[in-house]
């Protein structure tokens, strides 16, 4: 039998390897498969920051109109149900009451939209009303009148 030079049998051996490793690459089982998956909603989506603003200069017996807004920079669309607005009186003004201001809550019914944001969103408009009392209102000249927001 003739021998083989080392160059010849290096060569058919490395072709044996990769004719037996190209016959596993092609092997396979066939099987059947299931799985699942699932992530947690958010629990909230943040809050939206509202605002309102009025006329400087009310007076005993007057009505000015408020404008409602609302800023969103959450990820998604925030409902905005009633606005309840909360007054006080800044602590200079200690004689002035808060009661003599009457503010109706604001019925919004609005979605404010993500990325609603620098007082660009209209709620609506309402109205707050310097009651015209009995009493001499004087404690309130020149007073802060400040309205706290909540929304439902």
């Amino acid at each position: 039998m003739p021998k083989l030079n080392k160059k010849v049998a290096a060569g058919v051996a490395a072709a044996a390897i990769v004719a037996a490793g190209a016959g596993t690459a092609y092997a396979y089982w066939t099987t059947t498969g299931s799985g699942s998956g699932s992530a947690t909603n958010a629990t909230s989506n943040g809050t939206i920051v509202l605002h309102a603003s009025f006329a400087a200069g009310l007076t005993p017996g007057a009505t000015e109109d408020v404008t409602y807004t609302a800023d969103n920079l959450n990820s998604s669309s925030l409902y905005v149900g009633t606005v309840t607005p909360t007054v006080s009186i800044d602590a200079a003004h200690s004689g002035c009451s808060a009661a003599d201001f009457v503010v109706p809550a604001l019925v919004a019914n609005k979605t404010v939209p993500t990325g609603a944001s620098g007082l660009g969103y209209a709620l609506g408009t309402g109205s707050i009303a310097f009651t015209d009392t009995a009493s001499n209102q004087d404690a309130c000249q020149g007073a802060t009148v400040t309205l706290t927001l909540a929304s439902n």
